[in-house]
């Protein structure tokens, strides 16, 4: 199983619906997609880092400009929906 593969389990199919998800990319050791309904950030990118860790960041695409919005590090695999909540504004489950 692929980096990109775990981190989207760990987030999880229903969370990852909620949100709209749409252009999964793997990127070897991250995951990277698109999120619609929030105002704050459009686009998320997970990596592992060597620590065992995710970074995640947080920005807003508009056309060809990219400006990163959040950066978190250090997270454990269950915090990453909490981070995603939290930056977002989205819930990831009911």
């Amino acid at each position: 199983m692929t980096i990109a593969k775990t981190i989207a389990n760990q987030i999880g199919n229903p969370a990852l619906f909620m949100l709209g998800a749409k252009n999964l990319i793997d990127h070897g050791d991250a995951l990277s997609f698109r999120v619609r309904g929030s105002k704050a950030v459009n686009y998320i990118k997970i990596t592992l880092t060597p620590a065992d860790l995710y970074t995640m960041e947080f920005g807003k695409v508009w056309g060809s400009k990219y400006t990163v919005k959040n950066v978190e590090d250090g997270m454990y695999f269950d915090m990453l929906r909490d981070a995603i909540e939290r930056n977002t504004g989205l819930y990831t489950s009911l």
